[in-house]
């Protein structure tokens, strides 16, 4: 059985920070980060509760192939596609549920 994901990109409340991370079900997922349901997590720590990327793919392999290589550029690379999918930085979790 094939599953489905997504790979988003999280921020903060004033842009200094950046989360990448994988997931299957992108709006539990984000529940979960605004939540602060994993206490300890680096989502948590810093305060990261703001999806400004997000890309869905038919197969989870996928979207974990996808973080990896958004994982492995630098910084500007990810602000430049935020800029050109989300230029605003508006939250998008609306626009997932």
């Amino acid at each position: 059985m094939e599953r489905g994901g997504y790979i988003y990109i999280m921020t903060n409340k004033n842009h200094t920070v950046l989360y990448t991370g994988v997931t299957s079900n992108l709006s539990k997922r984000m529940y979960e980060h605004r939540t602060d349901f994993y206490k300890n997590a680096f989502t948590s720590k810093y305060n990261v509760s703001k999806l400004v990327y997000f890309e869905g793919f038919t197969r989870i392999e996928e979207a974990i192939a996808r973080e990896k290589q958004i994982k492995a550029g630098n910084r500007q690379k990810k602000l430049d596609m935020i800029n050109r999918f989300n230029p605003e930085w508006k939250d998008l979790t609306g626009a997932i549920e």
